[in-house]
């Protein structure tokens, strides 16, 4: 029997993401005033191909100029694709010129291990030759089919790796599939029909110690959709949603969010396995129900993520 020990990537609240367009400046306070754990600053599908240069630059002031941090922000950028002429200065113009303040690279369009391999390649290359000296992470957009069906190989593609999120809207095109509002459910199809894909994805995190991302929910007017969509996948297992509104965040921030007496039950679920262990048992009864070291997995869980919350 092989072991092959699983080193979970850095540990990041990211609950909500939420998503600014690189050609909207005057978003970008506004977003590190917010109560989003994530920003993403966007040089890809926001931006219309003859803004993407100035969205670039506006990016660059962003990071030099906004303290993120103080405002409790991760902060991110998602670069253009590898099939675009304008990845390779995304990479460039931002890190040599920001990359001492920038989190993570959100990659899209992932298809295979190699593409994560080119980007981490740039990165490191320019992390030495401008002497960053924190290491920028990297996160990548399984939104084809592509991508899905290598989803396990580019789960172990780079050491840089932090997150997968799930790209509904292009996921949904290039699967040809038949939609009603990005991330939404198809009356026509009985149940989730992207269900098989996030658990899948899920799963690759999971075993190579990613954090699961989902993606948009389109409707930003109808909460309740969003609420739902959001709870399916908090069920699963996700940690994080985007946001493409402002008024997703606390939506995003709430369902994503252990409830304080999932954090209580949590804490007196390790307290009573502990007194058992000192007792030389390995399981005990707590509420007239049986806990293990299972219980105590899943338990360190909400600890953890509780922990994360407490010092945003």
């Amino acid at each position: 029997m092989s072991f092959h020990q699983v080193f979970p990537a850095r540990a990041r609240l990211q609950r909500s993401e939420l998503a600014v367009p690189g050609s909207s400046p005057e978003m970008f306070e506004k977003a590190a005033n917010s109560a989003a754990d994530f920003v993403f600053l966007d040089c890809e599908d926001a931006v219309a191909p003859d803004g993407k240069e100035q969205a670039r630059k506006n990016i660059i002031e962003a990071l030099n100029d906004i303290n993120w941090h103080d405002q409790g922000k991760t902060i991110s950028v998602r670069i253009n694709g590898l099939d675009t002429h304008y990845m390779y200065r995304d990479v460039v113009d931002i890190v040599e010129q920001a990359g001492h303040k920038l989190d993570t690279i959100l990659i899209p369009k992932a298809g295979t291990a190699s593409d994560i391999y080119a980007v981490d390649c740039l990165v490191t290359q320019i992390e030495t030759a401008m002497g960053i000296k924190h290491r920028i992470g990297l996160e990548a957009l399984i939104e084809t089919a592509l991508g899905m069906a290598n989803v396990e190989a580019i789960a172990q593609s780079s050491k840089r790796l932090e997150a997968l999120h799930f790209g509904v809207a292009d996921y949904a095109a290039s699967c040809r599939a038949r939609t009603v509002v990005i991330g939404g459910l198809n009356p026509d199809y009985p149940g989730d029909q992207w269900h098989a894909s996030l658990q899948r994805m899920l799963v690759a995190c999971r075993a190579y110690g990613l954090r699961a991302i989902d993606g948009p929910f389109g409707d930003f007017k109808d909460a309740d959709g969003f609420i739902a969509a959001a709870k399916r996948v908090a069920a699963m297992g996700f940690e994080g949603k985007w946001a493409i509104h402002p008024s997703q965040i606390e939506l995003a921030n709430q369902v994503m969010s252990p409830l304080a007496e999932q954090v209580e039950r949590a804490k007196r679920v390790l307290a009573a396995l502990d007194e058992a262990a000192k007792a030389g048992k390995g399981a005990a009864a707590l509420d007239g129900k049986l806990i293990d070291a299972a219980s105590a997995r899943m338990a360190e869980n909400i600890v953890m993520q509780a922990g994360l919350i407490d010092k945003n």
